[in-house]
């Protein structure tokens, strides 16, 4: 190689090396220190941070005092792009922060600085949120505004704000009195467990006002000078949102109270701990829609600012940082009846095992009354049960029978049993002797001959048993309800005993109240039924829809069925002239079979057909009890679980219904 060569190459190396020195100013170190820095603030612990004039502990410390009172909120935190002077550099921190639906977006600087071959972060607390001191930490106010309404049809408001009191000790107002003896007083006269209340005051601050418990001021038989004869109890006003009455559709509406810890946890920082929002039902369902959006504030503060300080100032002391107002929530529209729910709940008051009724307006859809009986214990029996169905599944059979050629006055053979690979099937007991034998399908249908239906299991395949149901609008999504419910359960495939089972609405085959209440009413308007419960359910949280059997009801009456997916509307609806067919069947339940008790309710004549379903594996077996009935523009289902036959146990609550309703 020549002497020109190797200086060429000195040169090249020479050019090189310098490149390398300028491109190695540091700015991969500052860049990865302004990431740390950002990821340890994102995760609010900075112990892990080198600082300079600052202990990573202390730091620490002092960041989560000052983030403290945002809890369980934590802020998301990018670095921007690094500004290098030497051994200085500088890198916006750009913020965001969610409350909910509202979100706080800031950018502050941060500095670094090198010391050796390492890139310190220059403590700042301005590096936490805009122009904070040293002294200064965060905090947070919130306002909820008032939660809508839940109206009724025409507008009636079934939940609204109504006048309470709040009972209970204020600690600060005991003076000498023993807080044990006051609150045990308290605990006796309003009705609440004395050992649990006496702990709850006890373990209370001593400046804590302590709820015994919230009457509504309407109507209540407690009164203030009873409340102010016990030492340091008290009666404050206030309102909530209530319904009519304590049990008024509660299943079905849900109640308001604060956010439980499961709900909080599932909120994803829209709840917080002592918010108020919906739990169960409607109120649970839609609270996004009805709940609004709280009005939001981040202020700066001294640590030191006391609460008497801020309220004696002339001014605030506090600089405001962020600020949402609130949004008011939208009512929601629903298409219950006051009335009609009030004597549905009225009419089950008594009924020991639980219970539903159910009423909806054919022409509509609209549901009028879904009433859980006191047997139920808070669960929507009346829309989630799931039960077979018994007889009254025999307006299917029937259907199907239609499509396969016959009419209510072709023969079919009632005997008093029937055998199917060796199970034996009879009628109910007490079975009438005369309408034994050939009779008409429209005889068979009005005293419930289980034989007859199940020997039409050779002409009635399961499958069509499945596409009579959906036919009637039951077993299917409802799209329109608004709501969680269960609409039915028929399986597609069954034989043998099984395929026999369902044609008397045994087996695998489930109905809820509701269901019972469309598949009559879908008789009633010559055309299947789609259930409408909530008018506006795009006002705020999209509508769930229905279940079918995802929710299962507090005692399972059905262990040995499992309900099916729902499936689409049918191809191949209930027609006029079938359903005409059918409530000519059903009135003669009324004037010749079971339900001869309803031929007196005033007003259209009524159409109705009975169940009794049988459950579990005692000798003799439990049973279910179920009516159905058409009255003018009125569906209507009746159940009781273990409540002995439809005819007798669940016909006379239909029949004080309807002859009230009017």
């Amino acid at each position: 190689m020549g002497k020109s060569t190797k200086l060429s190459v000195t040169v090249a190396a020479l050019i090189l090396g310098t490149s390398l020195v300028a491109c190695d100013d540091g700015r991969s170190g500052a860049e990865t220190a302004a990431q740390q820095f950002a990821t340890a603030v994102s995760g609010l612990d900075v112990a892990g941070v080198a600082f300079d004039g600052k202990h990573a502990a202390a730091a620490n410390d002092q960041l989560r005092g000052v983030f403290k009172a945002l809890d369980p909120q934590k802020p998301a935190v990018e670095a921007g792009d690094i500004t290098l002077d030497g051994d200085n550099a500088s890198a916006p921190l750009n913020y965001t922060w969610k409350f909910g639906d509202a979100e706080w977006k800031y950018t502050v600087p941060a500095n670094f600085k090198k010391s050796g071959d390492k890139w310190l972060t220059v403590w700042d607390p301005a590096t936490l949120a805009p122009g904070l001191a040293d002294s200064e930490i965060l905090s947070k106010g919130a306002q909820s505004p008032q939660r809508a309404d839940i109206f009724g049809a025409g507008d009636v408001p079934l939940v609204t704000y109504r006048p309470v009191v709040n009972v209970g000790i204020d600690k600060p107002q005991l003076g000498t009195a023993d807080p044990t003896d006051a609150a045990t007083r308290l605990a006796a006269l309003v009705g609440v467990d004395p050992a649990g209340y006496v702990q709850q005051v006890k373990a209370s601050g001593a400046e804590a006002f302590v709820s015994a418990i919230t009457l509504r001021e309407e109507g209540r038989t407690i009164t203030n000078e009873q409340i102010a004869a016990i030492p340091g109890a008290r009666a404050i006003p206030a309102s909530v949102p209530l319904a009519p009455s304590r049990t008024f559709a509660r299943a079905v509406l849900g109640t308001v109270g604060e956010a439980t810890a499961e709900q909080i946890e599932a909120s994803e920082g829209a709840l917080s701990a002592g918010d108020v929002t919906g739990i169960g039902g409607l109120q649970q369902q839609y609270d996004e829609q009805l709940r609004g959006t709280d009005a939001v504030v981040i202020r700066a503060q001294r640590a030191d600012l006391t609460r008497e300080q801020i309220q004696s100032a002339a001014t605030d002391p506090r600089r405001v940082l962020f600020e949402v107002a609130p949004e008011p929530g939208t009512p929601l529209k629903t298409t219950i009846d006051p009335t009609l729910q009030a004597l549905a709940e009225t009419t089950l008051e008594d009924v020991g095992p639980a219970s539903a009724i159910v009423a909806l307006r054919p022409s509509s859809g609209a549901v009028l009354a879904v009433a859980s009986g006191p047997g139920s214990n808070g669960y929507n029996t009346a829309m989630l049960g799931q039960y077979a169905p018994g007889s009254i599944f025999k307006m299917v059979d029937s259907l199907a029978m239609f499509r396969n050629g016959l009419t209510p006055d072709s023969k079919v053979e009632c005997t008093p049993t029937l055998t199917v690979d060796g199970r034996t099937f009879k009628n109910a007991d007490g079975y009438p002797e005369g309408s034994l034998g050939s009779v008409t399908l429209r005889d068979a249908f009005a005293h419930s001959c289980n034989t007859a239906f199940i020997a039409a299991r050779d002409t009635v395949s399961q499958g069509q048993l499945e596409a009579a149901a959906l036919a009637m609008g039951i077993a299917v999504e409802a799209p329109s309800l608004g709501a969680d419910a269960f609409l039915g359960s028929v399986p597609g495939e069954a034989a043998g005993t099984e395929h026999a089972a369902s044609m008397i609405g045994q087996g695998k085959v489930l109905l809820s109240p509701l269901a019972a209440a469309m598949m009559a009413g879908s008789v009633a308007k010559g055309a299947p039924v789609s259930p409408q419960l909530v008018l506006n359910p795009d006002g705020g949280a999209a509508a769930a829809g229905t279940t079918s059997g995802s929710t299962a009801p507090a005692a399972q009456p059905s262990a040995t069925a499992t309900a099916e997916a729902p499936s689409t509307a049918s191809g191949e609806p209930i027609t006029a002239a079938e359903a005409a067919s059918l409530g000519d069947m059903m009135r003669a339940v009324v004037t010749s079979g079971h339900a001869g008790f309803l031929a007196g309710v005033p007003g259209a004549p009524v159409g109705a057909k009975t169940g009794t379903a049988e459950f579990g594996k005692e000798t003799p077996p439990k049973t279910h009890a179920w009516i159905v009935a058409v009255h003018g523009d009125l569906a209507v289902a009746v159940f009781v679980e273990d409540g002995g036959l439809g005819a007798t146990t669940s016909g006379p609550l239909l029949k004080e219904f309807l002859t009230a309703a009017g």
